[in-house]
């Protein structure tokens, strides 16, 4: 749901931007970041692909620029009393740094939702952190009462023209790097104050530049005011890009983005997980999720348009990202990237069906393999396989298909790859005489195929669970229904298998759940 935003009447004097961004004071805290080919991204675009490394700066974001240039232009009695200002992160640590560097007070409102990584770095720089809200509209409205009762200056993230001032210092230097012809800017979108100050310059400086914004689906107040015609106000944002995270975007920067922005893209959480895989791959750097929305929105934007043999720039605007979500974007990026593909398939309940779907897998890098006996007649696979495609995806499906197996295709739906993936399973009445037991194998392309064909037991899977973690040896969870008098040929069986294996039937967890 979004709701208009009633914008107070100011008055029709427009801002020269250029003098403001040739004359900004930033580089007393931030240095002219390199502008780097990003050459495994170019080959696979067919375009010339350079990333500016605003990941680079001290604080790790652009976010430096804008605070610094605010605060300069302060008066000296504005600076002894101190500054206040509201972020979710990024824009803290430049108000911080900024405050240190001009010896001033600095009172950080943030969400209580900020990354722990983005809350100890701003404490570090001796700023007062004081969280507050879910979302940065509510730790913004808390910093204005704030403000108030403490007699402190505010300094905007994104709606000051001297904050956008800073920001497009960013422009200035892609410019003067890049003399060459550009076929277009990316810039990530939050409240909108990296992409006014960017598109301002360069539509001055070189105008046929495209300059294309790029919004998270979950945090998108820029494109649909932009559709409206009008500030809008989100109802709610999602978090993931949390440096994007704004339920409403600047005045100033409204009217900017309408008067010099070319386009607005939207990009999913997928796409951003694999375009934060696409720069690690170029640079070794992870950016975070906000930082690479400009990288997801340039992929996006050759996919649509065919563009090639093109220079393109994307705007790598932060890298402080939080160890903790390295899994989640690692299992999303394949996804992202149509490197994955998910299934969920039907196999009839009999001896050797499933032998047989697995050697429909053939030696495909399978991701992940989940099963569990629950039906006399059938039985689901939940099924993860390395793709190269779209396209290979759907000849994977029809393979199975054809053989009479009954497939899903769940590579976008968001319930089974963020829930149904984890859950599959559970207790079955149907597993008598059921052992568990837990294999290791060396890890290689096939080694999953190659270890089932190795098994080819005379005893029923009743369970089996596998997961492709990257790391040098494979692990299985198998459960086999063998009855007691089987028990010492199973034995003699395992031996010969030859696999580091342990037995889990006795598992206190393995009796409550599976």
């Amino acid at each position: 749901m979004v709701s208009p935003i009633s914008d107070p009447s100011s008055n029709d004097e427009r801002i020269d931007y250029l003098p403001r961004i040739l004359n900004a004071h930033v580089y007393d805290v931030a240095i002219e970041t390199p502008l780097e080919p990003a050459p495994d991204l170019s080959r696979r675009l067919d375009n010339r692909v350079l990333l500016k490394r605003e990941d680079l700066q001290e604080v790790f974001s652009f976010k430096l620029r804008g605070a610094y240039n605010k605060m300069a232009h302060l008066t000296e009695e504005q600076r002894a009393r101190g500054v206040i200002a509201s972020s979710a992160g990024n824009h803290a640590q430049g108000v911080a740094l900024a405050a240190n560097e001009l010896g001033c007070r600095a009172v950080i409102v943030m969400p209580t939702t900020a990354p722990e990584l983005k809350v100890n770095a701003v404490a570090a720089r001796g700023a007062e952190i004081v969280l507050h809200g879910e979302s940065y509209s509510e730790a913004y409205e808390h910093a204005q009462e704030l403000m108030h009762d403490l007699g402190l200056t505010f300094v905007h993230p994104f709606d000051d023209p001297d904050v956008i001032a800073g920001q497009g210092t960013i422009a200035m230097e892609v410019l003067r790097q890049h003399g060459r012809p550009i076929h277009a800017i990316f810039v990530a979108i939050g409240g909108g104050g990296l992409i006014a100050g960017i598109s301002t310059y360069v539509k001055r400086v070189r105008p046929g530049i495209k300059v294309i914004g790029v919004q998270h689906v979950e945090s998108d107040a820029m494109a649909r005011s932009i559709a409206a015609g009008e500030r809008v106000e989100l109802s709610g944002v999602g978090l993931f890009s949390d440096g994007t995270a704004v339920k409403s975007v600047g005045i100033e920067p409204f009217r900017l983005v309408q008067e010099h922005v070319d386009d607005i893209l939207i990009v999913d959480t997928d796409e951003t997980c694999a375009a934060i895989k696409d720069v690690f791959t170029d640079t070794r750097t992870l950016l975070e999720p906000a930082g690479a929305l400009a990288i997801a929105g340039m992929k996006q934007y050759v996919a649509s348009t065919g563009v090639s043999d093109e220079t393109l720039v994307a705007i790598a605007c932060g890298a402080n990202m939080n160890f903790d979500r390295l899994r989640f974007v690692s299992e999303r990026a394949e996804i992202g990237e149509r490197r994955e593909a998910v299934f969920a398939v039907t196999v009839p309940e009999q001896p050797g069906s499933f032998r047989r779907f697995c050697e429909l897998v053939g030696h495909r890098n399978v991701t992940e393999f989940n099963y569990r006996i629950s039906d006399e007649r059938e039985a689901h696979v939940f099924v993860g396989v390395s793709v190269t495609s779209r396209d290979e995806a759907d000849a994977v499906a029809a393979i199975f298909r054809a053989e009479g197996f009954a497939t899903l295709d769940l590579t976008d739906d968001e319930l089974a790859k963020v829930h149904l993936r984890h859950l599959v399973g559970g207790k079955s009445v149907l597993a008598s005489d059921e052992l568990l037991l837990r294999f290791e194998f060396p890890e290689r392309p096939g080694a999953l195929i190659g270890f089932l064909q190795a098994m080819q037991p005379d005893w029923n899977i009743s369970l089996f669970h596998y997961r492709n973690h990257g790391s040098d040896s494979g692990r299985v969870l198998v459960g086999m229904q063998v009855p007691e008098a089987d028990r010492i040929a199973f034995t003699d069986f395992l031996a010969e298998l030859g696999y580091r294996h342990w037995d889990e039937t006795g598992n206190p967890a393995y009796k409550l759940f599976l």
